[in-house]
């Protein structure tokens, strides 16, 4: 059964204060929240021992993005890096860009003691950062839902494992799979493409390119994001 929309209760001279939401002060509290969580992955990076020039590639596919793909390149990075915001707490990020924001500190007191504005934002920047996929199980299959339900890979496989890499190209990374007692790598697209056929008794991640290692009988394969053997 769908879902009634909820309406917005109509904003009154009354109301005013509790229900108007400023557009402006949304988009600008957003764009200086996308600061300070790339901001986060960058001292991640730093303190997984990533180089210096790994942070610079990961800034430098972040900054041309438009910010809701800034967004959404950042909340699958968490996803598949989930220790990212691991102690981080988010009223702490909110607050940093409300203080970018606000041009007096005055504002900036105001902003932070308006529980209604702290919770609506901490709720925004949850729902926009936090979307974690889910891996299922069916009838002794596996496959994925993203944070909405929806499928990402069909659950037909008797082994999957999400590629957990800290640093990357923002790319979305392959998956490894098992169909039919032989691995492979998958894309979590929705609709189940295979990037690297089905014909290898093990596949191991690595933790710098090319990302996967392979192996068919006795030889040793190293395999790119493409699927392709080196």
């Amino acid at each position: 059964m769908a879902k009634t929309k909820e309406k917005k209760p109509m904003i009154t001279q009354d109301n005013f204060n509790q229900e108007y939401a400023d557009p402006i002060e949304e988009q600008q509290i957003r764009h200086f929240v996308c600061i300070e969580m790339g901001r986060q992955i960058h001292r991640y990076i730093k303190a997984m021992h990533g180089s210096k020039q790994q942070m610079l590639r990961f800034e430098e596919h972040l900054k041309d993005l438009p910010m809701k793909e800034k967004e959404a390149a950042i909340a699958r990075y968490i996803d598949l890096n989930r220790k990212v915001i691991k102690g981080l707490d988010m009223k702490i990020v909110l607050a940093r860009a409300m203080a970018n924001y606000s041009d007096t500190f005055e504002y900036l007191v105001t902003l932070v003691n308006d529980k209604r504005k702290m919770v609506k934002y901490l709720n925004l920047i949850r729902e926009i950062y936090i979307q974690y996929h889910e891996v299922i199980e069916r009838k002794g299959k596996f496959g994925i839902l993203d944070h909405r339900g929806r499928t990402l890979v069909e659950p037909k496989y008797e082994f999957l494992r999400t590629c957990y890499v800290y640093v990357d190209d923002l790319l979305t990374m392959p998956l490894i799979a098992q169909l039919d007692g032989k691995l492979g790598l998958i894309l979590p697209d929705g609709k189940d493409t295979i990037i690297a056929p089905f014909i290898y008794d093990s596949i191991s991640l690595r933790d710098e390119p090319p990302y996967f290692e392979a192996k068919k009988g006795n030889k040793k394969i190293l395999l790119n994001t493409d699927g392709e053997e080196q």
